[in-house]
């Protein structure tokens, strides 16, 4: 698979005491949600072949979520950024390249429009949010069909750092989501992998004896509540250069606050 690589990262959230922490919140503005960034077009071309070649690998829906993949669909198409344009049923991307849109098929669409991997999270009427649909493009070190229809704390079962009371604190966070109020954050960790890195959760992990991660993977992760279905969309806009393009002072904190190695 083609390696697409940032040269610069926007915001280090190992650097902002904000984010250092779990879960590291902040208020996001609508009109910075959809980003389109110097890579847009080699993650594109990644994107599309991904969608056409292995659509069972990257997209994934339950029974439940139709209503609400229908809204996303809308809410997307209507909160792009300058740079498309739209025709009809066809939109052209920032890259020039022309999308025909299917209804029938929004999570195939949307993949193939907006750089950012969307899921969608609904609450399973016991009291936990589930993974009820998405288009994953570039899982970092997880499998999308292993885990929808899934629960948060489910989902999370191989992640050391997410215990009991960080589930909760998360499931809290879901319940508090407010479509007037949406929310972002960001995570980072090293890494040598590819954008597109689907493991399996009973794959061996080896965190520490790993070798070269070359890789500073980043992704800026979106929470906000669909008006009408009541779901909550999680998107990821993900970030990836090598270490030597960081800043100076990006690269003086990962010092000083390590990050997670990867796969």
């Amino acid at each position: 698979m083609e390696t697409v690589l940032h040269k610069s990262l926007p915001f280090a959230p190992w650097a902002d005491a904000r984010t250092r922490r779990l879960p590291g919140i902040l208020p996001l503005d609508m009109a910075d949600w959809l980003r389109v960034d110097e890579v847009y077009a080699g993650q594109m071309r990644l994107r599309d072949r991904l969608i056409a070649e292995r659509p069972d690998a990257v997209i994934a829906q339950t029974p439940q979520a139709r209503d609400a993949v229908e809204e996303l669909y809308t809410f997307t198409l209507s909160h792009l950024p300058g740079g498309f344009s739209h025709a009809g049923d066809v939109i052209t991307r920032p890259d020039g390249v022309r999308v025909t849109l299917d209804a029938s098929r929004p999570l195939h669409s949307l993949g193939r429009v907006v750089q950012q991997d969307l899921c969608l999270m609904q609450e399973d009427g016991q009291g936990e949010h589930c993974l009820s649909a998405a288009v994953l493009c570039f899982p970092a070190g997880w499998t999308l069909s292993e885990k929808v229809g899934l629960p948060m704390m489910r989902i999370h079962l191989p992640v050391a750092k997410y215990t009991e009371d960080v589930g909760r604190r998360v499931q809290r966070l879901l319940d508090a989501v407010r479509p007037e109020t949406p929310l972002w954050r960001a995570n980072a960790h090293l890494s040598r992998a590819p954008l597109f890195h689907p493991l399996s959760e009973h794959a061996p992990k080896d965190l520490h004896e790993q070798g070269e991660m070359p890789f500073i993977r980043s992704e800026r992760q979106c929470l906000i509540r669909l008006p009408r279905s009541r779901a909550v969309v999680f998107s990821i806009h993900t970030y990836l250069l090598r270490r030597e393009d960081l800043t100076p002072a990006q690269d003086e904190a990962l010092t000083a606050h390590a990050i997670h190695r990867a796969s």
